[in-house]
């Protein structure tokens, strides 16, 4: 059955009233959250008292800044994406929009989030987790771009380098963080004890984090959006222990903020899997570094499904093949949004219903934590 398109009256179609919403919400939540902290403590420093709101304001307008001189040499040294024929028809005239948009605003979140941290350990551990994983992507979209083609790093040595940086990530925190660190806090005060399974646990997060929020990356300004407002969440999350990642998160929302109005429907640039890997690896590094493992779910619960979508979509696939060797198909296309356009929503329209279920998400997060 066909998923009915939510009322056009909902949502705007325009992707500059959704980034104008969204702004003002992320804003106007880091102030909240600055306020309730910081009332009792009587200091004059704005600096002191606002780190969440000044953290991510500064990072917005310089990515923003900074988009407008990478754009144009994107442009120039002609970084067009290459779009899947198979995909939804209306993608078709995105081909040869800038991509790679990850390596002008990713590095002026961990910038300023190491500036304003004065290099704090935990902060240096997750920028470089953030930028390797960035790396990651940086290699697969060039490879893209060489190729002339959707087809970068395979699948498998994706993962594989994924793993890799992964382990290394677990070697830092088993000989740099606390015990205490194999403690999973779950709901109601449980706090389940993994000893040695942790690590398998960890390296997992970090290398399904980044899928997930890469597979996210399908439509003018979604796996930007929703990651602005799960960094932001987990950074209000970890705060209490740990200020210094709630900077790091704050910075890295604000970058993704930033690079959103370039990349709001019309999208004048893409992250690629630059950005989209590096977002992954940031969340993933502060839910392991703060032990935050089961808010991080929570505010995940986006990137969650539409892995499970693609996951769903292949097994259904491969459990329905007949004799011919063609199965059936439980979605239209996955990931998930790639279905609700192909059953008649607006890009527009996924983006803000999209954004509102991650909004109650963070706020459950947090709340619920």
């Amino acid at each position: 059955m066909d998923v009915k398109s939510p009322s056009a009256s909902l949502f705007s179609p325009s992707g500059s009233i959704l980034l104008v919403g969204l702004g003002t919400i992320l804003v106007l939540a880091a102030v909240l959250f600055d306020w309730q902290v910081g009332q009792n403590l009587g200091n004059s420093d704005f600096l002191a008292n606002f780190p969440m709101t000044v953290s991510l304001v500064i990072t917005s307008v310089m990515a923003a800044m900074a988009g407008f001189i990478a754009v144009p040499w994107l442009q120039k040294i002609k970084a067009g994406q290459f779009i899947r024929e198979d995909g939804p028809k209306a993608h078709l005239k995105k081909a040869g929009t800038p991509t790679m948009g990850g390596i002008f605003f990713v590095p002026v979140g961990v910038i300023v989030a190491l500036l304003l941290s004065k290099f704090a350990p935990q902060v240096m551990a997750a920028s470089l987790m953030t930028l390797a994983y960035a790396g990651i992507g940086w290699v697969d979209d060039w490879q893209i771009l060489q190729k002339k083609s959707n087809q970068g790093i395979s699948p498998r040595g994706k993962l594989l380098l994924q793993i890799a940086i992964a382990i290394a990530f677990c070697f830092w925190l088993y000989y740099t963080q606390p015990g205490s660190i194999t403690n999973v806090n779950l709901p109601f005060g449980i706090i389940l004890g993994l000893g040695i399974f942790f690590w398998p646990l960890a390296g997992f997060v970090l290398a399904a984090e980044s899928n997930a929020t890469n597979l996210t990356d399908g439509v003018d300004g979604l796996a930007a959006g929703t990651g602005a407002i799960a960094l932001l969440g987990l950074g209000a999350v970890a705060a209490p222990q740990f200020p210094e990642l709630m900077v790091f998160c704050a910075c890295m929302s604000g970058s993704y903020l930033g690079f959103l109005l370039h990349n709001r429907n019309p999208a004048q640039v893409f992250m690629g899997d630059t950005g989209s890997l590096a977002l992954g690896g940031a969340l993933g590094a502060v839910g392991l570094i703060s032990s935050n493992l089961w808010p991080l779910f929570i505010l995940s619960g986006i990137f969650f499904v539409e892995s499970l979508s693609v996951i769903a979509q292949v097994s259904y696939y491969k459990a329905t093949k007949g004799p011919d060797g063609i199965g059936k198909r439980l979605f239209k296309m996955a990931p998930i949004h790639h279905h609700l356009e192909l059953s008649g929503w607006t890009e527009t329209q996924v983006v803000g219903v999209f954004y509102l279920i991650n909004a109650l998400l963070a706020l459950l997060g947090y709340f619920g934590n």
